[in-house]
C-alpha cells in the first residue's frame, strides 16, 4: 500500500520536526545532570575537608527516608526533622566526624547517586564505617527528597554503644 505525495511530506516534515527537538531535550537533561552531579561532588569534597556537607543543600521541606531496619529508618519529612532526630544525634557520638570517600557518583536527569564509603572513631574511642548509597532528587541545587541506604547492623551498634549525653 502507498500513501500519496501529500502524506508523504506530512510524514517527512513530522520527522524532522521531532528530530530538531530531540536534541534540544536531551542537551536540558545532560546539563541538569551534570549541574546536579558537580554540586553534589562539592558537598561531599566540602564534607571530606570539614567545610561543609551535603546536608548544606537539603531544602527545608525536603524528606529523607532511611531505608532498611535501623533504629533510624523512616522519613523525615523536613530538613530540620532529620537534622534532629538523626545528624545531630549521630554527630554527637562521633569524637571525629564521619570522612566520606566517594566511590562513584552518578546522575540522570534530576537524580544523583552517591555511593560512597565513610568513616571515623566514635567518642567511645571505637573506629565507626559504613558504606552508603544515596538518591538524592535536586531542583534548583537542593537536595529535595532522599533515600539513604546503608548497613543498619553498623549503625544500630554506634547508635546504642555510644549514648548521645556521654
Amino acid at each position: 500500500m502507498s500513501i500519496g505525495f501529500d502524506a508523504q511530506i506530512a510524514v517527512a516534515a513530522a520527522s524532522l520536526t521531532l528530530a530538531s527537538f530531540t536534541p534540544v531535550a536531551h542537551a536540558q537533561t545532560a546539563g541538569d545532570e551534570a549541574g546536579n552531579k558537580a554540586i553534589a561532588q562539592r558537598a561531599f569534597d566540602a564534607w571530606a575537608a570539614g567545610t561543609g556537607s551535603p546536608y548544606d543543600l537539603l531544602a527545608e521541606n525536603a524528606n529523607w527516608t532511611i531505608t532498611g531496619n535501623s533504629l533510624a529508618s523512616k522519613t523525615y519529612p523536613s530538613r530540620e526533622a532529620f537534622l534532629s532526630e538523626v545528624i545531630r544525634p549521630f554527630n554527637v557520638r562521633m569524637g571525629s566526624g564521619l570522612k566520606p570517600s566517594i566511590r562513584n557518583i552518578y546522575a540522570d536527569d534530576s537524580t544523583v547517586v552517591v555511593f560512597f564509603d565513610a568513616s571515623g572513631t566514635a567518642r567511645d574511642g571505637q573506629p565507626h564505617s559504613n558504606t552508603y548509597a544515596w538518591f538524592l532528587n535536586m531542583t534548583d541545587g537542593k537536595i529535595t527528597d532522599a533515600a539513604a541506604f546503608f548497613d543498619s547492623i553498623a549503625f544500630n551498634d554506634l547508635w546504642n554503644r555510644v549514648p548521645p549525653n556521654q
